[in-house]
């Protein structure tokens, strides 16, 4: 499977790690004797499941390697923006139907996880697979890290970083997926960009994790499925300062 790498965004200074980052994009933001992005580059290179792999967001001159890079793609300005343009370069290339897209700030990515992730999408045939961490998982891996948790009647939960897609998908309901990448830090601008009484529903405890992506996929047009992930770090993205320290010492650790 093809993967895009997902790099866009600079450190403007509005942004809490622009100071960390010296102002350039995040994805260079050193850490743990590396750049974020090249963390998540080696994860991807070294794991079998994965071919070719497009950046978006960077050029060739940025530091980041890896035999895997196929092309790089300028920053569209916006997520959905960077993860269909990546998604039409490698099916313009002749990739396969179905394309993993990592978000940059995931340094503690393992080929491990990659491989868990690509083999549960293709025991179906859906369009879209989004990893779901348990609450309890994260903060027994990573206490205190700061995640933002959707509460759902059954259980809560984060998102994880990396995202299988059939770029079709992509081509249809644009706007929803808009709203839907935009408010991604927010449960509740997720749940109101499908609907509100998805909102409702949400609020008041009384929408399973099963009932969300249901209603979700009648509405945005596609067969999605949401894959139960074991594993912390996909769903610990660097954000901020403390977490940004957080990663620094288990990466350390690691090595």
């Amino acid at each position: 499977m093809d993967a895009v790498l997902l790099a866009g965004g600079g450190s403007d200074p509005t942004d809490p790690l622009h100071e960390l980052a010296g102002g350039r994009a995040k994805a260079l933001l050193p850490i743990a004797g590396k750049s974020m992005g090249q963390w998540v580059l080696d994860a991807l290179e070294a794991t079998g499941r994965v071919g070719r792999i497009v950046v978006v967001g960077l050029g060739p001159d940025c530091g980041l390697r890896s035999l895997k890079i196929d092309a790089w793609l300028p920053d569209t300005g916006s997520l959905f923006g960077n993860a269909r343009s990546g998604a039409e370069a490698i099916l313009s290339a002749g990739g396969g139907p179905l394309v993993l897209l990592a978000s940059v700030d995931v340094p503690a990515l393992l080929p491990s996880h990659v491989d868990w992730v690509v083999d549960r999408a293709l025991e179906t045939e859906d369009d879209f697979y989004y990893s779901v961490i348990d609450r309890a998982i994260m903060e027994r891996e990573f206490p205190g890290s700061g995640r933002s948790y959707i509460r759902f009647r059954d259980r809560e939960v984060c998102g994880g970083d990396l995202t299988v897609i059939r770029p079709a998908a992509l081509a249809g309901s644009g706007s929803i997926w808009k709203r839907l990448t935009a408010g991604r830090k927010s449960s509740a601008r997720i749940a109101l960009s499908v609907g509100v009484d998805v909102l409702l529903k949400l609020l008041f405890r009384r929408l399973a994790v099963a009932d969300a992506v249901r209603i979700a996929s009648g509405r945005l047009g596609f067969r999605g499925r949401a894959l139960d992930c074991p594993h912390a770090e996909l769903g610990m993205d660097v954000d901020k300062p403390f977490q940004h320290a957080m990663l620094e010492r288990f990466l350390g650790e690691r090595t």
